[in-house]
């Protein structure tokens, strides 16, 4: 496995960014240092181009993009609207790795978001009926409460995906692989899509 402050060398990386990101995420998932390897900042342009950055937890990754699923109503979703496009930073500290994504983003189809709601524990899918992310809860109580509602609405049936919660893709357009090195002699490399097709892959001063 690698570590901090090994060095990165071009013939160490796939040709396919997708393909790098997926190794370098398997051993985030691999190691027992890293409890979250799915979490990533995502960064949005908000009201007035103000930059915005909040956590989110990867759930798939293709070649056709990285996937997170969010309340079609959030901030981060008004964001998306207005600016259909966005940056991914993961950072496994005891590994000494970042990975950048950028792109544009995309809304993953009804098959794909029915398929992973019906995969989560139940109470999160109450919890995604229950909550109007972002906007002004008056207190805790209220919220338990809509969730009880919930609960008794539900008890004896499969809860349904709601209508204002699905996921978005980030199809990416660029993609930086950086691995910490010593004296602060990092390897960066990044990829970046060519219109005829395939990647162009470029080593940057750290």
């Amino acid at each position: 496995m690698s570590s901090a402050g090994t060095s990165l060398k071009r013939g160490d990386l796939s040709p396919d960014p997708v393909e790098q990101f997926g190794r370098w995420f398997a051993e985030a998932e691999a190691d027992p240092r890293i409890v979250f390897a799915e979490a990533v900042c995502l960064s949005t342009l908000g009201p007035g181009d103000t930059p915005e950055g909040r956590m989110v937890l990867l759930k798939h990754f293709d070649e056709r993009g990285f996937v997170f699923y969010t309340n079609l109503a959030s901030a981060k979703s008004r964001s998306l609207a207005a600016h259909a496009r966005a940056g991914l930073t993961f950072y496994w500290q005891p590994l000494g790795r970042q990975v950048r994504v950028r792109g544009a983003v995309e809304t993953v189809s009804a098959a794909e978001a029915d398929a992973y709601f019906a995969s989560r524990p139940r109470g999160s899918r109450l919890g995604a009926w229950a909550s109007d992310q972002s906007r002004v809860l008056a207190n805790r109580e209220a919220l338990e409460a809509r969730l009880a509602g919930l609960e008794a609405r539900y008890a004896d049936r499969e809860v349904p995906r709601p209508p204002h919660w699905s996921g978005y893709r980030v199809v990416p357009e660029a993609v930086e692989f950086w691995q910490e090195g010593a004296a602060r002699l990092h390897d960066r490399f990044r990829y970046r899509r060519r219109g005829a097709g395939g990647w162009e892959v470029r080593r940057l001063y750290p």
